[in-house]
Order: structure tokens, then C-alpha cells, then sequence
């Protein structure tokens, strides 16, 4: 354990020009009139000094929590964060409200690097974002300890799960924080975490006497619907040209080939498509989040490689071509949509050969069987909210331990509840099918012989003799597929790494062979499924259709001008929430401006004039 770091006495030359009340720091600064939801609880932790673990949905204020106390108490607020991107935009929209903010990390050149430190060392910050590699060195924590310090703030606190999704080695080192600067209040925050991704967050990072602040997950606006595959680059393109024309998205694949070929078939398409992975050259990869943060109508098509962090609050879908690993990574994807409280879609296709590549992802991972067996109970999770006939929300809450409506009406099965038939004759056909092949085979081959194909493969074998060969020509290619997929989601049967993705029998699949038990499962070419909604209901905002308001495109053309010139995205200037409040309100002077959610003292100085005259500019005309 290192040595113990005490407060230095603050600096005499700081100058304290903001308010350090919370309440008028969040009217005053962020043009906010009341905290929402768990903020102000949080917030007031902090400034008593102790230690929180905040759980909060993406878009749901979290970044409040501590910029707010880091601004109102003596020192400057300390924010790790794991990429890049995610610091310039926050230090970015920071200093558009008059905060004093800056950022290190390896895209500075040595003089800024100097010149950042040299402020930090001055007391001249509110807050100082870095990243957790850089804390890490002796060197910065050789300057933390002659800094006065307000807080720390760990952000996408997940990220300590060594066997997660987002997993950054570093942030396993991060409890030295709480070994030599034991004083100093620690928030741990983020938006994707289960009971024991919680539990390990606590145990890693020293949080044992912290407070725990769980938020609802529930996202009102986002409707989820998910869908079995057919051809899902053509389902795709349907999606996204008959609901989301013109639309910022993010369309997630789980394979660099995969990225690659959806980003050429979207741009063969008229769409503008790029691609981002983690073999893509820095500089291609840089130069594609950049556009896809600071223009309109950009889909990025990726890996998981891309996303956390993304702060772009217009994203209007997420799209998944391929089934995630778990409900935690589900939540977090989608989560990057919507994150301006306005309605978005969630829209996935999956299908038996995505169940089958993670299962043979998990068996052949170099984790311990422990972890292992977390893994396998994530995606059995994930299958179990694909196969679900109730509502998608309430189960996805449920895996959070959060309750929900039992009917959310802004899911696919609630907005059009799927058919179902029974499936049990059809299940025994398989199972015992399975059994007769002495389990060494995968779906395509078992599906053959009950269709009664016969062709090299299967006589080899001298499969055609058996007694199941053709007795399920009564179903077709497709629905016989999933039958296979709802079986390997309900448990009876399962996917053998070493038999290179046969398919085994399980203990449960007795009840069913020897008629025990019936079995109801999804009709997935049911016709009613294509006239589903996508439109969001419970908990959206009100429609809106920017081409009724000729005023809204003045307004966004002012955005991006003054964005262009400063070098930023336009939703740091303002989101599209502020500006659809400007169609609706027209403010005419900068009183009324004022009264705008989200605009505070500086923004109202710095662009209430130019937006004021182009409200009064529309209503002359």
C-alpha cells in the first residue's frame, strides 16, 4: 500500500467566480430549474464527503452527480474516464457553460500536456478528466498529491469486471485511490451493471462503506423489438427507409468482416454508412466517430468496439445484426439511443446460428469455469428476452432486479403480441432425432433427415434408415430452425464446443420425450409481426416532424454554423431538445430565452442574441 496523501492548503490565487451552492449551481450554470430523480441525494453525499455507487440509465443525469460537487467544493473534481472522445466532448460542453474543465490524455502534444498540468497544479480547474492509465503513473500521482482534490469520479465503473464486456485492465488498479487518498469522496458510476458486476465494482474499488444509489433502468422512449432472422441486411434496409430516413444510428455486428460488408451494402444503398472496428487505422477509425458526432444522418456500423462513451444525444436507433453476449451489453448498446429523452427504436434480428457461434465463443474462452458459468447465465439470459412472448421491458428490468409494467406498450410483444402454437409433438420429432444421430450433429444435418433430404452427407452416415427420417416434412426449412433455437433456449438441448457445434440432450428434455410436459413456442412467420409498430408510446415525448416547421431548419443550420466555427458537435452548442423548445415557445427577447431548460448564464450570453434573431427573422416573414 502506498503512502497516504494529505490535502495541500488551497491555492490563494484561485478565483472563485461561480456559485457553490448545488441548487444554484445547476439554475445558474446548467439552466436547469430541479434535479431529477436520485441527483440531488447524490450530490448531497458527496458534499457531506462520503463515498457513492451510482447506478443510472444512460441519459439520466449522471454526469451531474459529480460535476455539480466537484464545482461547489474547494479543490478540482478529478473524472477517470476510459476514451478519449468521451473527455473532449464533456470538457468541450463544460466549457460552453463557463466551467473551468480540461482533459489529459494521449492526443495532447507535450505543451498543452504541460500547460494542462501547470493549471491543475495552480488550483486553476473546477475539473480535470484523465485517463486511468495516466493516473495510474507515480509521476501524475506525485502531482495529485500537491493538488487540492474535491472528488474522484470513476466513470463506466463497470469497466473494473475483469470477465465484462467493456473490461479496461487499468481500472483494476484504481483502488489505490482509496489506499492513499482515503479523505477524498469516490464516486463509482454507470448505467450496465447486475447484481455481481455491482458487487465486484465494490470489492475492487474499496466501496465497502460507500452508498449505493440505484436509479430506475427503465427507458420510456426506446421501444424494443426483436425479430428472427430471415435476410437480415434486407430487414435492415426496411427498417431504416421506412422509419428512420435521414437519421443518426449505430448498427452493431459481432464480426470486422461483418462491419465491413453491412457499411458497403448500406452505402450501395444511397445511405451514409462507415464502418469502425478495431482493425480499422487509428486515423480511419478517429475520422469516423468525429463525423458520425458532429454530422446529421450518419449510420456507424461496428463492433463493440465502438459506443461507450458516445455522448451524441439524437442517435434514433440502434441496430443489432447479430445476437450480444448478454442483457447488460444489450442495455448498453441500445442505451446510446435516444439519450435526448425523444423517441428511438431498438431493433435486433437473431437467429439459431448467432445462439450456436456464442455458446461455442463461451466454452472455448480461457476463463475459469466460474466465469464460465456467469457467461453461459448471461446469454441464456439474452435468449430468454429474444424468446419471450410477455413484454420485453419487464423482463429486461427484471434481469436488473427492478420491477416494471406488467403491459409498457413500446415493445413488439405488447404493441402486437406474438402468436404461439404448440410445439411439443414437433420438439419430441427433434429431440428424438438428436438422439438417434447419438447426438453428434448440428441443426442443418438433423434438420435434413426430418425434412427427408437425402444426399451425400447424410448416406454416409446411413441416415436416411432412420425411423425420423422425413417425419417432419409437415414444417418447412425455416420454422424447423426455430424450433431448434427455442429448444436451445429453453434448456433442452445444448450446444458441444467439442463436437464443433453438435447438439446434445439435456436432463430437462426427458418431460418432454416421455409427453410430460406440453411446450408453447413463438410462431415466428407470424404475419402480424410485420405490421408491428416501431412508434413508441408509453413514456415518448410528443411526435414531432421537423419538415412542418420551417423555423427548426433556420434553427439547425444556426447550430451548425456556430458549431463549425468553434469546432464542435452541435449538440454542444444545444441539443435538439433546446431547440425544439425554441419552435415551440419562440422566444423574443433574452428574458424569455432565459427560461429555455438548459440554458444557463453563458450559453444565454454567448448565443441568446443570434438565436433570438433568427426567431424574429421567421416571424416577419
Amino acid at each position: 500500500m502506498g503512502e497516504r496523501f494529505r490535502h495541500p492548503p488551497p491555492p490563494s490565487n484561485r478565483m472563485l467566480r461561480m456559485p457553490t451552492a448545488p441548487l444554484a449551481i445547476l439554475q445558474q450554470t446548467f439552466g436547469y430549474q430541479g434535479f431529477r430523480g436520485l441527483q440531488q441525494e447524490i450530490i448531497e453525499e458527496i458534499m457531506r464527503g462520503g463515498d457513492a455507487l451510482v447506478l443510472m440509465p444512460t441519459g439520466g443525469g449522471k454526469s451531474i452527480c459529480y460535476q455539480i460537487p466537484a464545482i461547489a467544493r474547494p479543490g478540482t473534481g478529478v473524472v477517470i474516464s476510459p476514451l478519449i472522445a468521451l473527455m473532449q466532448d464533456q470538457v468541450e460542453a463544460l466549457r460552453q457553460l463557463g466551467v473551468k474543465a480540461a482533459f489529459l490524455n494521449s492526443s495532447l502534444d507535450i505543451d498543452h500536456q504541460k500547460a494542462t498540468e501547470r493549471a491543475f497544479s495552480k488550483g486553476e480547474l473546477d475539473l480535470l478528466y484523465v485517463a486511468p492509465e495516466r493516473l495510474n503513473t507515480e509521476r501524475f500521482l506525485k502531482i495529485l498529491r500537491n493538488v487540492r482534490i474535491s472528488l474522484f469520479a470513476i466513470d463506466e465503473a463497470h469497466c473494473v469486471s475483469q470477465w465484462g464486456h467493456d473490461f479496461r485492465s487499468h481500472y483494476l488498479e484504481l483502488s489505490l485511490l482509496h489506499e492513499r487518498f482515503p479523505e477524498i469522496p469516490r464516486l463509482a458510476l454507470t448505467a450496465t451493471a447486475d447484481l455481481k458486476t455491482r458487487e465486484e465494482i465494490i470489492q475492487r474499488l474499496g466501496l465497502q462503506k460507500a452508498r449505493v444509489f440505484l436509479g430506475s433502468f427503465d427507458r420510456p422512449n426506446i421501444c424494443y423489438r426483436i425479430t428472427p432472422k430471415k435476410n437480415a441486411r434486407n430487414q435492415l434496409l426496411q427498417f431504416l427507409k421506412s422509419e428512420h430516413p435521414g437519421d443518426s444510428g449505430i448498427v452493431y455486428c459481432l464480426s470486422r468482416r461483418k462491419v465491413e460488408e453491412t457499411a458497403a451494402f448500406l452505402k450501395a444503398q444511397g445511405l451514409t454508412a462507415l464502418p469502425y472496428h478495431a482493425r480499422l487505422p487509428a486515423e480511419d477509425r478517429q475520422q469516423n466517430q468525429r463525423r458520425f458526432l458532429r454530422e446529421e444522418g450518419i449510420i456507424i456500423v461496428a463492433t463493440i468496439a465502438f459506443g461507450m462513451g458516445i455522448d451524441k444525444p439524437n442517435v434514433r436507433f440502434v441496430a443489432h445484426l447479430d445476437l450480444p453476449r448478454s442483457p447488460e451489453a444489450y442495455y448498453q448498446e441500445t442505451g446510446r439511443a435516444g439519450r435526448d429523452g425523444e423517441a428511438a427504436n431498438a431493433f435486433m434480428v437473431y437467429g439459431l446460428q448467432d445462439v450456436v457461434t456464442l455458446r461455442q465463443m463461451v466454452e472455448a474462452s480461457e476463463a475459469e469455469e466460474h466465469h464460465k458459468r456467469l457467461e453461459r447465465q448471461r446469454l441464456d439470459a439474452m435468449l430468454g428476452l429474444c424468446e419471450t412472448t410477455s413484454c420485453r421491458r419487464q423482463v429486461l428490468l427484471r434481469y436488473f432486479d427492478q420491477a416494471a409494467p406488467d403491459h409498457c406498450a413500446n415493445c413488439d410483444n405488447c404493441l402486437s403480441p406474438p402468436a404461439t402454437w404448440n410445439g411439443t409433438e414437433a420438439a419430441r420429432k427433434a429431440l428424438s432425432c438428436c438422439y438417434r444421430t447419438h447426438q453428434r450433429f448440428g441443426a442443418h444435418h438433423l434438420i435434413d433427415i426430418l425434412l427427408g433430404k437425402s444426399h451425400e452427407r447424410l448416406e454416409r452416415f446411413g441416415h436416411q434408415h432412420l425411423s425420423t427420417f422425413g417425419i417432419g416434412r409437415d414444417l418447412g426449412e425455416k420454422p424447423w430452425r426455430s424450433v431448434f433455437r427455442q429448444l436451445i433456449t429453453h434448456g433442452y438441448l445444448e450446444v458441444d464446443q467439442a463436437q464443433h457445434g453438435a447438439l446434445k440432450l439435456t436432463e430437462a428434455c426427458r418431460q418432454i420425450l416421455r409427453g410430460e410436459k406440453e411446450l408453447l413456442l413463438r410462431w415466428d412467420d407470424d404475419p402480424r409481426q410485420a405490421r408491428s409498430s416501431g412508434g413508441p408510446t408509453r413514456g415518448a415525448p410528443r411526435p414531432f416532424n421537423p419538415s412542418e416547421h420551417p423555423l427548426w431548419s433556420a434553427l439547425r443550420q444556426l447550430r451548425k454554423t456556430l458549431a463549425d466555427e468553434q469546432g464542435v458537435p452541435p449538440y454542444i452548442i444545444f441539443q435538439d431538445s433546446v431547440l425544439m423548445e425554441m419552435v415551440e415557445r419562440k422566444p423574443k427577447t433574452l428574458g424569455d430565452f432565459a427560461l429555455l431548460s438548459g440554458v444557463g448564464e453563458k450559453k444565454l450570453l454567448r448565443y441568446g442574441q443570434p438565436f433570438v434573431r433568427v426567431i424574429l427573422e421567421y416571424e416577419k416573414s
